[in-house]
């Protein structure tokens, strides 16, 4: 493929699959993708955009779309989501993972793999769960995070989600592996916090991969910087 072809297809539109790293957002990723579109094939103006967000704490799938593929981007923003996650059990964060600092300690120990497994059963199916605080919702027009950090008393509204799967991977105490598969606007977080709150131990997220959307998986996806460095430079 020449340089020029290679230019036109991402104008003509691509979905690409993206295995995002630790500690970056979804918006680095389309901005480090549209960057070195422009840097190394020439492109002087092309639309990026994801097909939705992946907190900075986790890895894992992200849909990214170029050039008038954007115009599929609301076709995969309501798929179903897999994520792994990582429980800790025993303490919880205001922010219900490790963005902010262990603010209580309860006891775990007499937990059983019996008594997690029970639990679980309880989120299958459509429930409610209440936001994390430090969230990216909408409170009268700010982020919710953004009055939370400002030490804001913040109200968030029960949102209606369905769980199709849930199961126990690994329990290696305070540690809990969990497979979850969603509905979109799931907050594993929470899952998290309301599993702790269960079990009367407390529990935060303390790490999360997203696995798969839809029909698509991690598997097929690949690092940011290994795509750049597929991009052939004019």
């Amino acid at each position: 493929m020449t340089e020029q072809t290679q230019a036109e297809s991402y104008i003509n539109g691509k979905t690409l699959l993206i295995d995002k790293e630790l500690d970056w957002t979804s918006f680095d990723v389309v901005n480090k993708i549209r960057v070195s579109l422009r840097n190394e094939l020439g492109i002087k103006k092309i639309k990026v955009g994801h097909a939705g967000t992946l907190d900075p704490l986790a890895t894992g799938l992200v849909i990214i779309c170029t050039g008038r593929s954007t115009k599929m981007i609301s076709q995969y923003t309501g798929l179903d989501k897999e994520y792994v996650a990582t429980v800790t059990l025993g303490a919880t964060t205001p922010s219900f993972d490790l963005e902010t600092e262990i603010n209580q300690r309860l006891p775990f120990k007499h937990l059983t793999k019996e008594m997690i497994r029970e639990e679980l059963k309880g989120f299958l199916g459509t429930i409610e769960q209440v936001p994390p605080i430090f969230s990216a919702k909408q409170i009268d027009g700010k982020r919710a995070y953004n009055l939370a950090r400002q030490g804001e008393d913040v109200k968030m509204r029960k949102n209606t989600v369905t769980i199709h799967e849930i199961e126990m991977i690994e329990y290696d105490p305070p540690g809990l592996k969990l497979r979850i598969c969603c509905s979109k606007g799931t907050y594993i977080r929470s899952i998290a916090d309301d599993l702790g709150k269960k079990l009367k131990c407390g529990a935060h997220l303390s790490s999360l991969r997203r696995t798969r959307i839809g029909e698509f998986h991690v598997n097929d996806a690949e690092k940011i910087n290994d795509f750049v460095k597929k991009l052939k430079p004019l």
